[in-house]
């Protein structure tokens, strides 16, 4: 699969307003869909919701609705469906015979993207384990062989290696996977005993919420950044010294809603960073209109691998992107967060942030003065509490 492929994807995308996603939420999430398409390479052309309690057992959106994203397909050559949420197998069977067209859900997408972004052994044996892990409850019994798919958005993986892939071989493979990840695991475990002696700053956050824009800043090299999710998929570790004071710095795979369990699952020895680490740099894109929601997926993830008890710096990222709706004098409806100016929102901010916390735009490199000097008190802080027999640095 090429770049020139990938263009030529043109798409439509589909969710569901229910009741535990307004018509605004369901928006952004078909927005971010939009963008993860984007990334894949695709070229977006519509956005279709519908108002279901649930997803319709048979076609995920009712029979009307179909029908319109059948003829509005029909008439604009569209040859792929992304569905927001995940499909069963029969799903995909029926909206693919009624669409005429490919048919993928996100957790595809967003498998393609790792894919694609993978490009240390560790990263594409990881998301080759996740590939298999989500392919194995799909296989059914028209798939008693998986023969060489063709290219396109979501065709990215172990199909085109031309694998015999009944549930035996896939199982066998997932086995030898896990394996490999085992040894090579044992060979980061023993880095990372070597590094001992020195503070662990992790950089988390978001995807695209600039955290590896931020690394290249603080530890002066060049690490893989762009406006696009996932652009960075292996762990970087650097040595970082500011002022006197040397630490090691890690930058993360970003964090997204509705992550693939298969990912999070072949992932975790990524997150070991995060883990192990004796502060966090939770990086924040604040030009984006959900990024309190962000702040959240981010904290439960953090949760979820019993990380969320250490040291903290909140990095509100992007202030040269944020804008707001100004109200009008006269206009006495209630105000929103849209209507907050940046200066409201940073005091609003610090106030509700437990630990430190700092405004920044890290590509105009505003404020990073005291970012810096803020991670310098943090790490300075840790060393003396590690290694208080070691004092000398400061």
């Amino acid at each position: 699969m090429n770049e020139e492929t990938l263009k030529e994807e043109r798409a439509i995308l589909v969710g569901l307003i229910t009741q535990q996603q307004n018509n605004l939420k369901a928006g952004a999430y078909l927005d971010e869909l939009a963008f993860l398409l984007k990334t894949a390479g695709g070229v977006p052309q519509k956005q279709f919701l519908q108002k279901l309690t649930m997803p319709d057992s048979r076609t995920y959106v009712g029979a009307g609705k179909l029908q319109e994203i059948s003829e509005y397909v029909a008439e604009n050559n569209i040859n792929l469906a992304v569905f927001d949420d995940e499909l069963s197998p029969s799903q995909i069977r029926n909206i693919e015979r009624a669409l005429n067209c490919r048919v993928i859900d996100r957790n595809n997408l967003i498998l393609d993207i790792f894919a694609y972004r993978a490009r240390t052994s560790y990263a594409r044996t990881q998301v080759e384990l996740a590939q298999y892990q989500y392919l194995l409850p799909r296989l059914t019994g028209m798939w008693t062989h998986l023969e060489k798919q063709r290219g396109g958005i979501g065709m990215k993986g172990p199909g085109e290696k031309e694998i015999e892939t009944d549930r035996r071989v896939i199982k066998t493979r997932i086995t030898l996977l896990k394996e490999k990840l085992k040894q090579i695991d044992k060979q980061k475990v023993t880095q990372r005993k070597n590094r001992s002696g020195m503070i662990r700053v992790a950089l988390v956050g978001y995807t695209n919420a600039g955290k590896s824009t931020i690394m290249n800043i603080l530890s002066k090299s060049e690490v893989f950044a762009e406006d696009k999710l996932f652009a960075t998929l292996d762990t970087t570790v650097r040595k970082v010294v500011i002022q006197n004071l040397p630490f090691l710095l890690s930058d993360t795979v970003g964090f997204i809603r509705k992550l693939p369990h298969a990912l999070i699952e072949s992932f975790k020895s990524t997150l070991d960073e995060v883990i192990e680490a004796d502060v966090l740099i939770h990086v924040v894109d604040i030009s984006h209109p959900e990024f309190e929601e962000q702040m959240e997926v981010v904290n439960q993830t953090l949760g979820e691998i019993k990380a969320n008890d250490k040291p903290m710096i909140t990095v509100f990222n992007k202030i040269d992107s944020y804008s707001y709706i100004e109200k009008h004098p006269d206009d006495l409806t209630p105000s929103g967060k849209e209507n907050l100016s940046l200066a409201e929102l940073q005091k609003t901010w610090m106030a509700q942030t437990s630990g430190p916390a700092i405004f920044i735009s890290a590509t105009q490199k505003t404020h990073l003065d005291e970012f810096k000097k803020l991670i310098y008190d943090e790490v300075k802080t840790m060393h003396a509490k590690i290694y208080p027999y070691n004092n000398f640095l400061y």
